[in-house]
């Protein structure tokens, strides 16, 4: 009975333990899908979005100080040794003598409640406008977080899919040397080939297969990058069901960022920055103006020549007091007028910003124009290429079929096949990344997420 029990308790575990083992579902992405999945769980952008809520929390923060302070306070004193002071003897009829006398008693207990109300304070309302302006920085900064993700994510997808179509030119191309090594392997059987022929050619095939497992390496971490951009589980397996490069724009002639500049992320952000460190200018000055408070405080205290603070036949004692109180400032050792100063440098230092973003932009733009113009014709003359070589490999190949053309001769045209669609792929890939800058230098990249 005992067998039965620990077999079938051996055989429940190696259930759950298969079960729990059991293979991670692929996840099917397009790069609109993958984008928004990266939108939705990556780090950073959840990052920002909890500086927005600290935004929050500071505006709340400062009206709050334009509300009532409440404080209670509580002591209890006890004095072993009851202070001495001297009076004139003049007051008990002993003139020209001192008279020792203690005040107090030895236990003394007080406890109160204290209310303060700002009437006016200028820098209370420039408060309010900067916490209101921080609140639209932070959200300006999530949006730049997810415009960086989007460029990221696109450019980590856009290279999966050209190493994808690498491992079709390898593969295509192994193909056609594992036909030939067959048509090899028969002729040598017939001593029509030689073996120095024969080892040619497979040299060739297992060097294409060394391509295909570094490639296979490459590809493994090109889709870690992208699964770590999209905030993903590195374990995830995914598949991409964007066969070939997605991205259209239309290779324009120039581009003026002066007239795209107000409309990049990175601009709104430095121009709230800068009203930012304005207002912070404002905040100093307003230290020069007088500040009004109004405040209320209610005592309540007993004094005993023993602890017995809870008999309520001995008396406890209630004062009240009301008020405004009233501060100038008159001078402070300049130390306003340098902080000032320093604020200012700062509104000077974002308007050089500005003007760098607007350089920035622009060579961006011509950059980015000038590799798709390049690429675009490089891509015409490369799909050109690949036709000749194809067609150069096809009659080689129809030759050495025939005899009239050496084996060497077909392996040359072969690389130079392989060779000729490789640079193809490559610079699909330059046109398409150059796209991609293009549009972020526009402030375009949203697009790719519809």
């Amino acid at each position: 009975m005992k067998k039965k029990i620990l077999m079938l308790g051996l055989g429940l575990s190696l259930f759950g333990t298969a079960f729990s083992q059991s293979p991670v579902p692929e996840a099917k992405l397009s790069l609109s899908q993958t984008l928004q999945y990266a939108l939705a769980n990556n780090e950073s952008i959840r990052k920002a979005l909890l500086d927005e809520k600290t935004a929050e929390y500071r505006i709340r923060e400062t009206k709050g100080s334009g509300l009532p302070q409440v404080a209670g306070s509580g002591q209890l004193t006890v004095n072993p040794a009851l202070p001495t002071q001297l009076l004139p003897g003049e007051i008990a009829g002993q003139p020209g003598r001192l008279i020792p006398v203690q005040f107090g008693t030895k236990y003394a207990a007080q406890g109160g409640l204290e209310l303060q109300q700002m009437l006016f304070r200028k820098s209370f309302f420039v408060g309010l406008e900067a916490a209101s302006t921080t609140r639209e920085l932070y959200s300006l900064r999530t949006k730049m977080s997810q415009e960086e993700i989007i460029y990221n994510v696109s450019s980590a997808y856009l290279q999966v899919l050209q190493t994808k179509q690498q491992f079709n030119i390898i593969d295509a191309n192994f193909n056609r040397l594992e036909q030939l090594e067959k048509i090899l392997t028969l002729q040598y059987k017939n001593d029509v080939a030689t073996k120095v022929q024969l080892n040619r050619v497979t040299v060739n095939k297992i060097n294409l297969e060394n391509q295909r497992t570094s490639l296979n390496a490459g590809l493994k971490q090109q889709e870690n990058a992208l699964k770590f951009f999209m905030g993903m589980p590195l374990e995830q397996p995914i598949a991409l069901t964007d066969s070939v490069v997605v991205l259209n724009t239309q290779v324009p002639t120039n581009e003026n960022a002066a007239d795209i500049i107000a409309s990049r992320l990175e601009f709104k952000v430095l121009t709230t920055q800068k009203e930012l460190n304005k207002l912070n200018v404002k905040n100093i000055k307003a230290g020069y103006f007088p500040t009004l408070n109004g405040f209320g405080n209610y005592g309540y205290n007993a004094m005993r020549k023993e602890f017995n603070f809870l008999d309520t036949s001995q008396p406890w004692f209630n004062a009240v007091s009301i008020g405004v109180r009233l501060n100038i400032p008159i001078f402070d050792g300049f130390q306003r007028k340098n902080q000032i100063r320093q604020a200012e440098v700062e509104v000077a230092k974002v308007e050089q910003d500005l003007s760098l973003l607007t350089r920035q932009t622009q060579m961006a733009l011509d950059n980015a124009i000038t590799q798709m113009q390049t690429s675009l014709s490089s891509i015409q003359a490369q799909e050109r290429n690949v036709s000749l070589a194809q067609e150069v490999y096809r009659n080689t190949n129809e030759l050495y079929k025939e005899g009239l053309s050496p084996l060497t001769d077909v392996l040359d045209t072969e690389v130079s096949l392989r060779e000729a669609q490789t640079n193809l792929n490559n610079e699909r890939l330059k046109y398409q990344l150059a796209q991609l800058t293009f549009l972020q230098a526009k402030g375009e990249l949203n697009t790719l997420t519809k």
